[in-house]
Parts: C-alpha cells; structure tokens; sequence
C-alpha cells in the first residue's frame, strides 16, 4: 500500500460512516497548505426504525448493505470524481453498533486495497469533533462538546489530537432524552427535530423542570431526570407543546452552563459544539450569548455522515499519522479520551 504525500499538490479523501442508523460516505479535499474543502458529503437516513422508536441493530446493518454502494456512486458523482481520483479511504471503527460498524469498516478496507491507497480507521467522535473544521480553522487549545443521540461528551483538546474528558453523561444521553420525551408527548421520531419545531409554539415557562446535577462541581451531565419529570408533567396534562418547549429550555441550559464553568476552569475561549443535537436553533442561540467563540459544523455535519470521516483522516494525515493496518476492527466502545481532566492535561 502507498504511503500518502503532500507533496505533489491535493489529496481527495474518502469517508465512510456507517456506525449506526445514517450511511454516510463524503470526499474532502486535503490542500497542501493545510486547508481543507468538503467536497461531497451523501447521507441516507434510515427511516425503517420510526415504527420501533429507536435504532434495530439488525434492520440497521442489513439497510447499510443494501444502501452504500448507490450513496458510494452519489458522493462520487457529487465531487465530479471517479474511484480511481481517490488517494486515501477512511472508515468509522468505533464506537457505534458493532454490525453496522463493520459493513461500511469492511467496505473502506476493500476499495484501499483495490486501490492501493492508504487506509485510515477513524474514532465516530474525533469525526464529529473535525466536523467544524469545515468551518474554521481547528486551533488547540479549545474544548469540544459532543453531543447526539448516543453521545455527550465534553472534552478538553490542549493539543491536537490530544482529547481529556472533563465530563460525560451519567445516563441517558441528550439526543435520546430528546427522542423519548417526543415519543411520549406524540411529537413523532427522531425527537431532536421533533422537539425544536413544537418548541416554536409553546411555552418554555410551562412546565417547571429543575436544572440536573445543580451545584456539582465536576462537568457531568444527566438527562434522566428531566425525562422522569416530561413524564409526569405528560401524565398531569401538559400540552405537548408547552412539554417541548419547557424540556428543550432544560436541556438546553443544562448543556451550556456546564460547558461555559468548564471552559472558565480550563482556560479556553474556544469551544466546538457537535453531534446532531448541536443542529438544535435554541442551543446554538444560547451559545451565541455566551462570551465564548463557538463553532459549529457547517450545514449537513452535524448528524452522522462520512464527510466528518474523511476530516479526522485529513486531520491524522497532516499530523503525520501513519496508515492504519488493515486487521483494524471494529469497537463498540471506544473511549476517545486519554485520560480524565484535570490530572491529564498536559501544562
């Protein structure tokens, strides 16, 4: 297999994610000066799972077979290039569900081979985070909150590629919180868009939820609470409307109170917000009060996509990262992190 250069002028990446219910394969553009454009980026959003409320495992990995070679061809036709355009494949690894990882981690490996190009094993989260680099140039030192329907996270990056957790969810994490309070109030599935459009016609004032984990001192999160309270308040009456708007309110000052102290303890003015929920209007407004420079993903990045792949790939490939070996396989849980903050971050 080739070893990958700059040299000789750009490189076209190629991204694939398949980690859960989203088949996702996108191109970016690595530039020799550093720079980085997104060139393709094709999602096929499973809809199969909205009968069940949540993502089936099986039913997942089986649409990802059927769906990726034709969102293969619409990335590449997107991006006006053919396979052999390609100078290197990146794939989703971990953490996600392990049949589905394995399908779209099994197809990057075969067209490396087939290619004779290097192949890249990306983290799901280091992709979301590298996801706002298609918007601004990713700097160390910042902090990077990721969160979605399977993960909330909230990292310190002293350096790049250097991750410390400063704080996690204790249970639930925010995109499904968002999901089961829209399936009890009837709002539909998923819950995150669900959420936010019958928000606009409530009244976040409606339902008194209390704020999670009030007086830590740490940086974790907690949901369960608030969705134990969405019940009741479904149970009492409470429109769906106004249970939307109050719970968003909750979630949404639970999310962004705990990452500005975190940012305050750890000295960053810079902070990247990602994952799908990070697509939610009143989160972002509620970080555009903040003193904070906030950066999120530019339009189709937040949810899972393969675009974000090939940014961490491009990100590995600048640092001078070495191919991955091709017996990489995949991991369920896969813990970004290199440890836990304070103790871990480097002076």
């Amino acid at each position: 297999m080739t070893e990958l250069s700059l040299a000789s002028g750009s490189r076209l990446i190629l991204g694939i994610d398949t980690s859960c219910d989203d088949t996702g394969v996108g191109i970016v553009e690595l530039k020799p000066g550093g720079g980085v454009q997104v060139r393709a980026n094709r999602v096929w959003s499973q809809t199969v799972h909205a009968q069940y409320g949540g993502v089936m495992p099986e039913l997942a990995s089986r649409e990802h077979v059927e769906r990726i070679d034709g969102i293969l061809g619409e990335a590449l036709g997107e991006a006006g290039v053919t396979l052999r355009d390609l100078d290197a494949v990146a794939a989703t690894s971990g953490p996600g569900l392990v049949g589905a990882l394995l399908v779209g981690l099994m197809y990057g490996k075969g067209l490396a081979q087939a290619l004779d190009v290097p192949f890249f094993a990306s983290h799901h989260l280091e992709g979301h985070i590298y996801a706002a680099a298609s918007e601004a140039e990713l700097s160390a030192p910042y902090l990077a909150l990721v969160v979605s329907g399977g993960h909330t996270h909230l990292f310190d990056v002293p350096q790049a590629g250097h991750y410390v957790l400063m704080g996690a969810t204790r249970d639930d994490a925010a995109g499904e919180a968002f999901d089961k309070v829209a399936r009890l109030a009837g709002l539909g599935y998923p819950g995150g868009p669900a959420i936010s459009e019958a928000a606009t016609r409530g009244d976040p004032g409606a339902v008194p939820f209390k704020e999670p984990l009030k007086g830590q001192t740490g940086f974790d999160f907690s949901f369960s609470g608030l969705k134990t309270a969405a019940l009741l308040a479904h149970r009492a009456g409470a429109a769906p409307d106004d249970l939307a708007a109050s719970f968003q309110r909750a979630a949404v000052q639970t999310l962004v109170k705990t990452t500005v102290r975190a940012a305050q303890a750890a000295g960053r003015q810079t902070v990247v917000v990602s994952g799908g929920v990070a697509a939610n209007r009143a989160l972002r407004e509620a970080f555009g009060a903040t003193s904070l420079r906030v950066v999120f993903p530019g339009q189709g990045l937040n949810t899972d996509n393969g675009a974000m792949i090939a940014l961490a790939a491009a990100a590995a490939i600048e640092a001078g990262r070495a191919p991955s070996p091709l017996g990489e396989g995949a991991v369920a849980y896969a813990p970004l992190a290199h440890g836990q903050w304070p103790a871990a971050s480097p002076k």
